[in-house]
């Protein structure tokens, strides 16, 4: 049974400080279904998405029932789904195994993040640490600094993981990795950044909307070496909903703006050697993706990947097989990934620019890639997308950057992949020069 995206939208990301969770939820949800041309009394189902508010406000266990039965929908299963920055594509994940399973027709996924709290500062930053092991942060921390070692300042700016983003200081030991292994340098995270910056002046919903160039995104202030402020993504809010619908309900509804979810992987963090990249997690999530879709890298014509920081988007692109292992950073600056390129990638601004609301970044990620198989983005649209790509991961255990289960029975959270199609539309011709997975 397939399963298509009937219906998605999102909030302007950014901080708002005025907000709640309760005000987004509504306005995605409400937004959401009015694409869809359905109404709240309609949907069978719901999964509900947030990371933050337990460690924000308290409000714990029925986080899903608070936001969702305060706009009116009521008397039907609500699950709450906490994964970490994938928390919102596993509740897509989720929703869409419902369906195939034959017990809904029409359910919603939401995900919404408050992150800004203003008078929490100090609070704000050791939410993050939940996203680790916490009972490993030094251990974690010394093995970060060795993998990193021998390649710029001895040690990443700041040097106290109490006190900073743990996260960017994780992205930034990886980086170093990289560039040991590979020879990517400082410039290649920057370009990264400086066409996600460039992309996200054309996304009216983006945090940041100012375009920035290569030395515009170095001078900005080191993070953590070799990363610089415009390499790192922001606190954000802002929620997304999707609304998925059975083949069965489609023919009710209006078929030329149904997107059709062709296939998913997931997968799980891997013991292995941090230089080992030929097992990452995300990788072996793209292969599944693929193998369910039929499909390889090169019929990709549009792709959303996680960058929290710029150099997680040059690992992840070599992940999705886009380019060959170690080349993300040339790839890059070529200008292969930008709009107009050979794979156009962060289309919508990235992670760095266009904001980060943790759990409500898969859903979001997958707004951008219905809104231009539709072809309906505007100045940022992919001509002639019809296959899309969306990779979400979050949380860090020992040496990747995505985390999930490990054999010890480690639960931290799932790297989710979708691909999704414009229904009814053929595949595009295969691209010269990517590498098959």
């Amino acid at each position: 049974m397939d399963v298509f995206i009937a219906g998605i939208a999102q909030t302007k990301l950014g901080r708002h400080a005025d907000r709640s969770v309760k005000s987004l939820a509504h306005e995605a949800v409400t937004a959401a279904l009015a694409d869809a041309q359905l109404g709240l009394d309609e949907v069978e189902a719901a999964w509900f998405a947030n990371v933050r508010q337990g460690q924000m406000e308290g409000q714990n266990s029925i986080r899903g029932q608070c936001a969702l039965t305060a706009m009116g929908l009521g008397g039907v299963p609500i699950f709450n789904v906490e994964n970490a920055c994938a928390s919102g594509s596993s509740a897509v994940y989720q929703a869409h195994a419902a369906i195939k399973a034959g017990l809904f027709d029409v359910v919603i996924a939401v995900g919404v993040e408050k992150m800004y709290y203003p008078e929490k500062r100090q609070a704000m930053m050791e939410a993050f640490f939940g996203g680790t092991d916490v009972h490993e942060m030094q251990s974690t921390w010394d093995g970060l600094q060795r993998i990193g070692a021998g390649v710029g300042p001895e040690r990443p700016a700041g040097g106290d993981w109490r006190q900073q983003s743990f996260f960017m200081d994780v992205y930034a030991s990886l980086a170093r990795m990289h560039m040991k292994l590979y020879g990517t340098s400082q410039e290649h995270y920057a370009h990264t950044a400086a066409k996600n910056h460039t992309h996200s002046a054309l996304n009216p919903l983006a945090q940041y909307q100012t375009p920035m160039t290569v030395q515009e995104v170095l001078a900005t202030p080191e993070i953590a070496w070799p990363l610089t402020r415009a390499m790192c993504a922001p606190i954000s809010d802002g929620a997304a909903a999707a609304v998925l619908v059975s083949e069965r309900m489609l023919q009710k509804l209006n078929r030329q703006r149904a997107v059709r979810i062709r296939g998913m992987g997931v997968s799980s963090t891997v013991q292995r050697a941090p230089e080992a990249l030929d097992q990452h997690c995300v990788l072996l999530a793209a292969e599944r993706a693929y193998r369910a879709a039929g499909i390889m890298p090169r019929d990709i014509d549009v792709v959303e990947v996680h960058d929290a920081s710029s150099f997680a988007e040059v690992l992840q692109i070599e992940n999705l097989g886009l380019c060959q292992r170690g080349e993300g950073g040339p790839y890059t600056a070529s200008g292969a990934t930008t709009l107009g390129g050979e794979c156009p990638v962060n289309v919508s601004g990235g992670l760095v620019s266009k904001g980060h609301p943790i759990a409500a970044t898969g859903i979001v990620q997958m707004h951008e890639l219905v809104t231009q198989l539709r072809g309906e983005a505007g100045a940022r649209q992919v001509q002639g997308a019809r296959v899309a790509v969306a990779e979400n991961g979050g949380g860090f255990l020992r040496v990747e950057d995505a985390a999930a289960i490990f054999p010890k029975d480690e639960l931290v959270q799932d790297v989710v992949k979708f691909i999704v199609e414009a229904k009814d539309m053929p595949l595009t011709l295969p691209r010269n020069g990517h590498s098959d997975l």
